[in-house]
């Protein structure tokens, strides 16, 4: 049986692809309880930023709906907290991989390319996969 993601599994997962891909300046992490995005990191040579909203799995028998409610939740929160100020934001969204399908599919590339949407998948290892509106288009167009 895989193992179950908790947020902070998400995060760590996340934090570290993030470090070992040039995004790891000014690195802010929230534990679960605090307010705010979950991280928010500035890229190591751009004043580019990326703010990303995480969320964990559950183990209970209802654990379909839960990551359909996971991935509109993490929408809602990312979309509040959209700044637009003098550095260049990127948003996203780190869900465990069930999670991150469903947002894959669902969040439109457009809106995605449009708004700098990106999804971090996080599988049950902890192997971190970006998908940007061109990975979403394909799977889309797939469907």
């Amino acid at each position: 049986m895989p193992k179950v993601l908790s947020e902070r599994d998400v995060r760590r997962a996340i934090r570290q692809w993030l470090f070992r891909n040039d995004w790891g300046r000014n690195c802010i992490e929230k534990e679960t309880h605090e307010q705010g995005v979950d991280i928010q990191v500035c890229h190591n040579r751009y004043s580019r930023y990326f703010l990303i909203e995480t969320k964990g799995e559950s183990s209970s028998a209802s654990a379909k709906s839960q990551r359909e409610t996971a991935f509109v939740y993490s929408l809602g929160q990312i979309i509040t907290r959209m700044n637009v100020g003098k550095a260049r934001y990127y948003y996203g969204l780190g869900l465990p991989a069930p999670s991150a399908t469903i947002a894959v599919r669902r969040i439109p590339w457009q809106v995605a390319k449009k708004l700098l949407i990106y999804v971090f998948s996080v599988d049950s290892k902890g192997k971190v996969t970006k998908y940007g509106w061109q990975q979403m288009k394909k799977v889309q167009a797939e469907a």
